[in-house]
């Protein structure tokens, strides 16, 4: 899981690095990830809603966690602001009713031990609190993720995330 943490994290440290200033950097997709140049894998770009204020506190591992609603189920991620998109396990992702071909099953980042595979899918709305946005991009990884990880295609919508000290803060 460390592996699949650092490649997501580098992913997006890497958009992030190579944007040009004043725009925001497009995901790779999972080819592109792996240096190929098929279709891109874009962030959402339907109308999310926001309101007011969350939030999280740190906890004992160091990392923020945050209670997300999909399609009626609350689910636990890992707030993970260096990961392009929102990954999530194969549990998570059935309990959504998120379905997927293991046919479909190709490579979407690099961890120390080689290619993870995943499958680029599309959750309808999600929600944290009064954060909600929709047709949010996502992969589902259904070997190797021991948690559902948050990432900046949910993020990006979020008008401020401000980390200080213990604590993650959501606001408008």
């Amino acid at each position: 899981m460390k592996s699949l943490v650092v490649s997501v994290l580098a992913i997006g440290a890497l958009v992030a690095f190579v944007a040009p200033h004043g725009q925001k950097p497009a995901p790779p997709s999972p080819a592109e990830a792996q240096g190929a140049t098929p279709p891109h894998l874009a962030v959402a770009t339907a109308p999310a809603s926001f309101g007011g204020e969350m939030e999280l506190k740190r906890e004992a591992d160091g990392h923020f966690y945050a209670t997300v609603e999909v399609g009626g189920g609350d689910y636990r991620m890992l707030v993970d602001t260096g990961a392009t998109v929102i990954a999530l396990t194969g549990d998570d992702a059935r309990n959504m009713g998120l379905d997927w071909d293991p046919n479909a099953l190709a490579p979407v980042a690099r961890g120390a031990s080689g290619p993870v595979m995943g499958v680029p899918v599309t959750i309808d709305a999600i929600t944290i609190g009064d954060f909600e946005a929709r047709d949010v991009q996502a992969v589902i990884v259904p070997e190797g993720l021991g948690v559902s990880l948050l990432g900046q295609s949910f993020l990006s919508h979020v008008p401020k995330v401000d980390i200080s000290g213990d604590k993650l803060t959501l606001s408008d």
